[in-house]
């Protein structure tokens, strides 16, 4: 950073997109725009001349597209990256993630709408995020080894294996819930790819995140895990053996239906500034399960997480959260570590070894 600013390059095929990013980021104290491409080969040259702190990206563009890009850039410069990306696309933005990007934001309608203005906040709010991220843990979770994570995961949680508690007794914790923002993505990939068989707990996840794109991230996620994977609709059962994901710009809670527990799916407050609400989700599981609840915050900016880790202890739970030594962002951990609530601080590779230990399946 120059002069304390935030330099950004724009990379865009769409004209009327970069003039749209490039707008919302010129209204932005302390950011700087200090060029913009019209493809990826054009955006590798301004990378190298400019050195910005922080790139725009769109994934589809003509000559050199996004992910070529985003190679290229990570092997010889690494620079955060923000794609900006339709929702159509929603698939892209998690290869894209895997690349080495660190966030993204759905791409600016073609039209005048109420929706620029949610995309303009959500873009200010990740560049702030973004610009600080460090691109060793970016890079390392994008390679499935942060930490040793990747040789690791695989031996945590194998079938037939018990890591404690006695043979047949029930797990410690009946549910865990887990909360991330930046980075997290890649990390939830981790820690449900390694478990590859069905312990009968309840798993729920809060990952900040915009309208449109949880539905792919959890059909993403299933194709790793043995446990069944699904963007959370009204009336799901949260069920044994299942993975429950807060759609974006919405809160997940939890109610009692008989004997079961099923999911609703609640819209936020309106000076809620985190969505799905890590918080929120924490809170009513807390009601449901209380002392057989195990809590996880992951990733992330800002202190989503931490009055519901808070609340989870206070109810007899247990919270663990994730080391800065791994997280891309120390803002969620952190905060929710400062309120005493936590039990234990742990790299990401071994969070889900914790996670199984305390379970004691």
């Amino acid at each position: 950073m120059k002069n304390g600013k935030v330099r950004v390059l724009v990379v865009d095929d769409s004209a009327y997109n970069r003039r749209t990013i490039i707008r919302f980021l010129q209204e932005m104290e302390g950011v700087e725009v200090v060029g913009y491409a019209v493809n990826g080969e054009e955006g590798l040259r301004k990378v190298f001349d400019l050195k910005p702190d922080l790139i725009t990206l769109d994934l589809e563009m003509p000559r050199m597209d996004g992910f070529s890009f985003l190679r290229i850039l990570m092997q010889n410069r690494p620079t955060p990256v923000i794609v900006v990306s339709a929702r159509a696309d929603d698939q892209n933005v998690f290869r894209a993630l895997e690349f080495g990007a660190v966030e993204f934001v759905a791409k600016p309608s073609a039209q005048i709408s109420p929706e620029l203005f949610n995309i303009r906040d959500d873009l200010v709010r990740k560049v702030c995020e973004v610009a600080g991220a460090d691109m060793k843990k970016v890079l390392g979770r994008a390679a499935g080894t942060a930490g040793g994570a990747a040789g690791e995961y695989k031996g945590v949680v194998r079938k037939g294996q018990r890591l404690a508690g006695k043979k047949g007794a029930p797990p410690r914790f009946e549910a865990v819930v887990i909360g991330a923002s930046t980075g997290g993505p890649p990390a939830l990939q981790a820690i449900f790819s390694a478990i590859q068989h069905r312990p009968g707990i309840r798993f729920a996840v809060s990952q900040h995140m915009p309208p449109g794109f949880t539905h792919a991230f959890a059909e993403r996620l299933n194709k790793f895990t043995a446990l069944d994977v699904k963007e959370a609709e009204n009336g799901d059962l949260f069920a044994p053996d299942r993975v429950l994901i807060a759609p974006g710009g919405k809160n997940l809670v939890f109610r009692r239906l008989g004997e079961d527990i099923v999911a609703q799916v609640v819209d936020p407050s309106p000076d809620q500034r985190y969505t799905p609400s890590v918080d929120v989700m924490f809170r009513s599981a807390s009601e449901i399960f209380g002392s057989s609840l195990l809590g996880v915050v992951l990733t992330g900016m800002g202190n989503d997480g931490a009055r519901g880790a808070r609340l989870i202890n206070d109810r007899g739970g247990c919270v663990i959260a994730e080391s800065e030594e791994t997280s891309v962002v120390f803002g969620m951990p952190k905060e929710a570590i400062a309120t005493g609530s936590i039990d234990r601080v742990v790299p990401l590779n071994g969070i889900c070894r914790e996670i199984f230990r305390r379970c004691g399946v």
